[in-house]
């Protein structure tokens, strides 16, 4: 058996970047940039106002106040989007809505809300004149040239995940089309006699196939396209056809056929086919794990990821191993979930000597995170999987934590539970 670091590490040094694609910008969202992004304008591209008001000198308006408004003449308005045709002069004022170019003459603009406007539209007459309640310092409410970006800068580096906001900038760039790292085709198969697909009758004796789905939603999740191959009998002849149907992938999935019974046959697959880099890791659950190469007929190699059959077992190696892998693929500089130190609330034993990985709710209490188990750990307990937002860490060399001892927690979910 290999540590968890080592097995981590071998199936990095055999996964690639994948090359580069141009997008629709909002199909991007996610994914990694693969290209400096530069701005060819200003951003605003113009001094504009940021309030709806009036675009005055500052000297018409010095002294206003409540009691003493400074009335200045109309002598124009703008809208966003338009071209102001006046400019302010001393005691005049332009009407001036957010976002709207500032006019000749005005250094600063004065909301409505500091106006007598309201008053004045009361009397149902054109208003050919307002009333300013206070002062405001040259600059105020206007937004500048270039303030946001500037013509030439480099807006967006290589290599960023795209977000949101990203997203945004990007589009008031003009940016239609985005370079971006490409999402990681995972081919996901289950294997087993035992093991029936979710839209078959499940006869005495099967299970429904949940490893699959289970799977899809974490590449899914995780930004990686799943592309479910069904499920592969216990024989060499059909799963190795079923095993070299997913060669058209990034990387390879099989859940199950790894461990040392008569029928679990995925490595003799990958023997044959390729080379297997190692196979079990000293790890609780998730021990018989097997990673190799899968050859293809034109030369190139796959990585293939052979996880445990058990429900947890599978989920838990995908989030340590598969979801790294992916992470890498598609240029991501991060690979690993963040770690966090919580008091355990429950005892747990380490019997065997393997690095445990216990399924718990992390709850956040007077600054402190608090960890508790799920309840049964049993690698066949799905439902253990839902319950949990965190995995409690026991080294391999801890026979034993005791409830309020500090543990690290390795997160499966942004979000903590108050």
């Amino acid at each position: 058996m290999i540590s968890v670091e080592e097995a981590l590490n071998k199936i990095l040094s055999r996964v690639q970047v994948l090359d580069n694609e141009k997008k629709p910008l909002l199909e991007c969202l996610g994914q990694v940039l693969a290209e400096d992004v530069y701005s060819n304008f200003d951003i605003p591209a113009h001094d504009n106002s940021a309030m709806d008001g009036y675009a005055v000198k500052t000297e018409s308006i010095n002294g206003a106040s409540d009691k003493a408004p400074k009335v200045l003449r109309i002598v124009g308005e703008v809208a966003a989007g338009k071209i102001p045709t006046g400019k302010v002069e001393r005691e005049t004022a332009i009407r001036i809505m957010t976002g709207a170019f500032i006019p000749d003459g005005a250094d600063v603009v004065v909301p409505y809300e500091e106006t007598d406007e309201t008053e004045r539209r009361k009397e149902k007459n054109r208003i050919n004149e307002i009333g300013i309640r206070g002062s405001l310092p040259a600059g105020c409410n206007i937004r500048r040239q270039g303030e946001d970006i500037a013509k030439g800068e480099l807006v967006l580096k290589k290599g960023k995940v795209l977000g949101p906001a990203d997203i945004g900038v990007l589009a008031s760039l003009g940016k239609s089309l985005v370079s971006v790292i490409r999402r990681p085709i995972v081919g996901i198969l289950a294997t087993g006699d035992e093991v029936v697909d979710i839209e078959e009758p499940r006869p005495e004796g099967k299970i429904y196939n949940s490893n699959s789905y289970s799977l899809a939603a974490e590449v899914i999740k995780c930004g990686g396209l799943p592309n479910l191959l069904g499920v592969a009998q216990d024989n060499m002849k059909q799963l190795t056809a079923t095993m070299l149907s997913g060669t058209e992938c990034d990387l390879l999935i099989t859940s199950g056929g790894v461990s040392m019974g008569d029928y679990d046959i995925v490595r003799e697959v990958l023997a044959a086919e390729g080379k297997e880099d190692f196979w079990t890791v000293r790890m609780k659950p998730g021990k018989p794990l097997a990673f190799g190469m899968l050859k293809i007929k034109d030369g190139r190699e796959i990585p293939h990821l052979g996880l445990p059959g058990n429900p947890v077992s599978s989920m838990v190696t995908f989030e340590l191993f598969a979801r790294p892998a992916i992470s890498k693929m598609m240029g991501r500089s991060r690979y690993t979930r963040s770690n966090i130190e919580a008091v355990i609330e429950d005892t747990v034993t380490n019997n065997d000597g393997r690095r445990i990985f216990a399924r718990v709710v992390v709850t956040s209490r007077n600054g402190k995170y608090f960890a508790r188990t799920t309840g049964p750990q049993g690698s066949g307990i799905l439902t253990s999987m839902t319950k949990a937002n965190g995995l409690a860490i026991v080294p391999e060399n801890v026979d034993e934590v005791k409830a309020g001892d500090i543990v690290e927690v390795m997160m499966l979910d942004d979000g903590i539970n108050c």
